[in-house]
């Protein structure tokens, strides 16, 4: 007798002891029911040769696979109804193609072969070549047929199918196994860090790499990768030094990064420096070019000069392939925004746990040094790493490990108390109300205390679209909240 594993809540069983289960994918089940009833098919749970209905939408085809797999008496396999995701191809191209070798988010698994569904490869087409009779689970598929002939092709389909045989092959049952992922999906060139300090910006660039890092295999080693990861430090300023101790920086080690980053000096024992490539390295015939001075020179002539911009990389030497000692911080761009002076550096590689911090307090004496000159409050400082990596080698692994999973909260912490501060969403804030008398739900986007636009609907799905339409929102904790508020309205409506 037909018996589910899974979904037994959601099937249609019309005879237990049938041989035939019907995949109505996305049309219900009592509707491919009623449409068989109607072409005349036998569905009377004595003698009916039906023994299930059941959906396939987006997922559920590993269920559907080991409820056959546990029902041997099932022969045949009949698709109906609509697919409005593809999970037809799914089912027929692992019965007519089978299963291959891939990846899921660097796991290995198997791909159904022609289509991009996943599967643990713990079931396989082979699995249902014994079926009554001694012949292979048959798969029919007229879900394509069109609506003038698909009632003749059903009534075709059951008036054809040989006489139902006795079944004495074993159940077989075979747990779902879920995939040990190494990463977790998202695109990975498009993550944006905004936070206050440099600590804070470390720590989530820390756990974003940790969560959605890929692991790519370089010839120094095998890297936890991301690639161009913008981090922006809304107030670029030294920390106490008991703060960063905690996690293993020296205030007294990053002063003293600050002091050489804009030595001008030729490096001695090391292939370059940046303070050398900024201020020395390049040259006007015989005379060095000092790029900071330039750049402070143009923003002393024009304060919206776009013209401050340095390069470290040597075109004519960094990229040819025999040489060695390339520097990983390639351009500086300053530029006066909101009457600051902002700085935005491009890194082409970088070390995302020892070398990341280091490099911003190296930055945010860059950042000061101009902006002194120019008479320049300091504003953000963005860094572009076009390549940012944690080595999952030693002890590194543990120390990222251990700082992605210390993070418990979206909110602002203060790292001396330990107390939470709700994060502002830089677009703004809304307040959710309801208009009692035009029965409409009201979300008012408002910055600064002042109204900027008032989104009115009677229905939570036409405020998401308008609010999604105008990237209304940055932040996914406040995007959560104002769902929650929404709602809340909704049900205050009705």
């Amino acid at each position: 007798m037909f018996e589910p594993l899974y979904y037994a809540d959601k099937l249609l069983i019309v005879n237990p002891l049938g041989d035939v289960g019907v995949v109505t994918l996305w049309s219900p089940v009592k509707t491919i029911h009623k449409k068989l009833a109607a072409l005349g098919i036998d569905l009377e749970p004595q003698r009916a040769r039906v023994a299930v209905l059941g959906t396939l939408y987006g997922n559920g085809l590993a269920e559907l696979l080991r409820n056959l797999l546990y029902n041997p008496q099932i022969a045949h396999l009949l698709i109906l109804g609509k697919d409005l995701s593809g999970s037809r191809l799914e089912l027929t191209a692992f019965f007519a193609q089978g299963l291959e070798e891939s990846d899921y988010l660097g796991s290995p698994m198997y791909r159904i072969i022609g289509t991009n569904k996943r599967m643990d490869g713990a079931v396989l087409p082979q699995d249902f070549s014994h079926r009554p009779g001694g012949t292979a689970l048959t798969v029919t598929d007229l879900s394509s047929c069109r609506e003038a002939e698909a009632g003749a092709a059903i009534q075709h389909y059951f008036a054809q199918l040989p006489p139902q045989q006795p079944c004495t092959a074993p159940r077989i049952q075979r747990p779902i196994s879920q995939p040990g992922v190494q990463w977790y999906p998202s695109h990975p060139g498009g993550h944006t860090i905004l936070r206050h300090t440099p600590l804070e910006a470390w720590q989530e660039l820390i756990f974003c790499l940790m969560r959605f890092g890929h692991r790519q295999q370089l010839r120094k080693g095998e890297r936890i990768e991301l690639q161009n990861m913008k981090v922006i430090v809304e107030e670029p300023a030294v920390e106490e030094a008991a703060t960063l101790a905690r996690f293993g920086f020296s205030l007294a080690e990053l002063q003293a990064y600050q002091a050489t980053i804009l030595d001008p000096s030729p490096a001695s024992e090391q292939s370059y420096t940046y303070g050398h490539r900024l201020r020395g390295y390049f040259r006007d015939g015989s005379t060095p070019i000092d790029g900071l001075a330039n750049s402070i020179q143009h923003l002393q002539e024009d304060a919206e000069s776009r013209r401050a911009y340095v390069t470290l990389w040597d075109g004519n030497r960094d990229s040819l392939p025999a040489t060695s000692g390339h520097p990983c911080l390639v351009a500086l761009f300053f530029r006066k925004f909101a009457d600051r002076l902002t700085l935005t550096a491009s890194f082409r590689t970088h070390n995302a746990l020892d070398g990341w911090l280091k490099n911003c307090y190296g930055l945010m004496a860059i950042q000061r040094h101009v902006a002194e000159q120019v008479s320049m409050p300091v504003g953000p400082l963005t860094l572009i790493s076009h390549s940012i990596s944690i080595d999952p080698q030693g002890s590194g692994l543990h120390r990222a490990q251990a700082i992605a999973e210390a993070k418990k909260t979206a909110d602002r912490l203060d790292p001396t108390t330990g107390r939470r501060s709700l994060r502002q969403d830089p677009c703004g804030e809304f307040v959710v109300t309801l208009d009692h008398d035009s029965q409409e739900i009201v979300v008012q986007h408002l910055y600064q205390g002042q109204l900027l636009h008032e989104y009115r609907a009677k229905e939570v799905e036409s405020l998401e679209k308008m609010l999604a339409r105008d990237n209304a929102l940055s932040d996914i904790a406040h995007a959560l909240y104002l769902g929650r508020e929404m709602a809340r309205c909704a049900m205050g409506l009705k």
